[in-house]
């Protein structure tokens, strides 16, 4: 799902499990806006052809954002928007290609720190969560050649409680239609690495924290909690966004996008 044209670009990352096709109502105004937006599939993801045990680690999961990032002409800086698992994505990519990166986008999420390993912001939000939070989601075991990994699978009743409880009740739909099995590769040595994210290249990058305020997953306290931790990034709020803010305040969204994009151009 990509668009050509001029004004900024914008490449959006979706979280676990989901895909491109989530940012359906976000690439449409940004365009309509004069923007580029290009929306990926993580492998695995969408329709990204790969099987989620064929993915090697969260590096080969990541693959199409660290590709497109490089393959961006040099003069284009990107406005990369990561949405929960997706902020840990596109902060591999500041990494990597932080004189690519005019500005990184968090939306409601995982937001490492340099000198921190990045799985910490899964566990960080693990041990925060009530027992039984999950409700009627899925947790199985894959076989892969790195050994078993952990794979999750939203049950219906979560996303209608916690993750899509503001968004229109068609999105809610499509999500039951199109949703994946996903991981968050804890097992990955990566996740585990504390030497990975540096304050030289990730720490460059101008960051900006959108925080979801009516998120009932990952609640308004326990996003400010995230922007405390990883300190150096300004924050911007939507009102009434729930988990997945850009199908509930989809025009909201794209005012601060382009608003961040205009700040850092």
């Amino acid at each position: 799902m990509e668009s050509s044209g001029g004004g900024k670009h914008f490449i959006l990352v979706h979280g676990l499990a989901h895909g491109a096709w989530c940012w359906y109502k976000v690439v449409a105004r940004l365009r309509a806006a004069g923007h580029r937006a290009t929306a990926l599939d993580m492998a695995a993801s969408g329709v990204h052809p790969a099987r989620l045990h064929e993915v090697a680690s969260f590096e080969e999961y990541s693959r199409p954002l660290l590709d497109a990032v490089a393959a961006a002409p040099g003069g284009e800086r990107l406005v990369l928007v990561g949405h929960s698992l997706g902020g840990l994505n596109i902060a591999l990519a500041m990494e990597r290609f932080p004189s690519k990166v005019a500005a990184a986008v968090f939306l409601a999420a995982s937001m490492p720190r340099a000198g921190s390993h990045m799985g910490i912001t899964i566990e960080e939000f693990m041990r925060t969560v009530k027992p039984g939070f999950f409700m009627d989601s899925k947790t199985m075991v894959l076989n892969t050649e790195q050994g078993p990994r952990t794979a999750f699978l939203f049950g219906p009743n979560l996303l209608a409680a916690k993750l899509y409880d503001q968004s229109p009740a068609e999105d809610l739909e499509l999500a039951k239609l199109l949703l994946r099995p996903g991981s968050q590769f804890m097992e990955d040595p990566m996740m585990k690495d504390e030497t990975l994210l540096t304050d030289g290249n990730y720490g460059s990058v101008n960051r900006v924290f959108v925080i979801a305020k009516a998120d009932s997953s990952s609640t308004e306290e326990m996003q400010r909690r995230i922007v405390d931790l990883s300190p150096g990034a300004e924050v911007e709020e939507i009102a009434g966004a729930d988990h997945m803010a850009m199908l509930s305040k989809p025009t909201e969204l794209c005012d601060v996008l382009i608003k961040i994009a205009n700040k850092y151009n």
